[in-house]
């Protein structure tokens, strides 16, 4: 089986396991999945979280504290790996679900996902199989929250993508792809990994070019997204790797500098300051706009991507200089992020 299955216990107990996250975050959601355990399954299941130290992985971090991983098929750990980990009190890291019960790993039942209210910061968790069995794959949810250092210096960040703390806030059209896919890492697989909207039924019969060869048309799409850390942009890539009959006609970038709490009435927002003026797109590639393109700008908290008249985009990186947070509840380190959630 491709997953994580237990041997069938005949000792007291019930089986775990301890996964670091790829970065810190806030989880929002947990999914288990059962596939192809359909006789051997966990029949329940709960996830425990903390947030450990792991400054450079040195003897004095939290993380360093666990045995060495290794690979261990057909065995089980070892006394002396138990009694360490057992020092470490995993069974009293916060419980972010309750005991779940699981179904088989069916194609319409192998998913059971258990929503998370819990809005601390973590990097780790604990899976609970109770008793034992079959899980293939433990899919955590959440938002990255980056323990940005204090220190800020000249070199360039991608400030919006989702590794670094990016979110997708809002947006006007999603109907083949959601915006949230232009701030993943890498190159787009597809279409499907990018953002792709609907055409738009207001464009004109006969479509007309302005002296620049951006199309005159009365609509167009957009997508507001919060940076991971206050700052200024330098660089930005525009992406429409797999668009090549569907790619939008022009693309512009905009920003704003704005406290959180101030999110949800964004799509209705009027002081957004021009960062990247409308530039044409063209099929299938990476468009690198930098220098005099990027108008100067003060540092800002979120920015609007705005496609005319409708289309796909794959990616969007936006590279630029962290700035001070001077609402002092953004991004300004794990703690902050902490109590502006709460």
């Amino acid at each position: 089986m491709d997953g994580w299955e237990t041997r069938r216990k005949r000792i007291p107990g019930h089986d775990w396991c301890i996964i670091k996250l790829a970065m810190p975050a806030v989880i929002y959601g947990v999914d288990f999945d059962t596939a192809f355990f359909t006789g051997n399954y966990v029949p329940r299941a709960s996830v425990q979280a903390a947030l450990l130290s792991e400054e450079g992985e040195s003897c004095e971090s939290d993380l360093a504290r666990f045995p060495p991983r290794r690979s261990g098929q057909g065995k089980a750990a070892t006394a002396e790996e138990l009694k360490a980990v057992k020092a470490l009190k995993t069974e009293r890291w916060q419980r972010i679900t309750s005991m779940c019960r699981l179904r088989a790993g069916y194609r319409q039942t192998r998913h059971n996902f258990a929503p998370v209210s819990d809005r601390n910061v973590y990097n780790v968790v604990r899976l609970n199989a109770f008793p034992d069995g079959g899980i293939a794959r433990l899919n955590v949810y959440g938002h990255a929250c980056p323990a940005w250092d204090h220190d800020f210096t000249d070199e360039l960040v991608d400030l919006v993508l989702a590794k670094n703390g990016g979110v997708c806030v809002m947006h006007s059209n999603a109907h083949y792809g959601h915006p949230r896919n232009l701030i993943a890492p890498g190159r787009g697989v597809n279409m499907g990994d990018g953002w792709e909207t609907a055409r738009r039924l207001d464009r004109p019969a006969i479509l007309e070019a302005d002296h620049r060869g951006v199309l005159r048309v009365p609509g167009e799409e957009w997508a507001i997204f919060r940076l991971g850390h206050r700052g200024t942009i330098v660089n930005i890539e525009v992406d429409t790797c797999h668009f090549k009959g569907n790619f939008p006609d022009a693309v512009r970038v905009e920003g704003c500098d704005v406290e959180r709490f101030t999110e949800d009435t964004l799509d209705t927002y009027y002081n957004w300051t021009p960062i990247l003026l409308p530039q044409k797109l063209e099929a299938d590639k990476q468009h690198y706009y930098s220098g005099d393109e990027v108008l100067p700008h003060q540092p800002v908290t979120y920015v609007r991507v705005t496609m005319s008249p409708d289309g796909g985009i794959s990616r969007l990186r936006l590279h630029g200089r962290r700035a001070f947070d001077r609402f002092q509840t953004w991004t300004h380190g794990i703690d902050a992020v902490q109590q502006a959630l709460h």
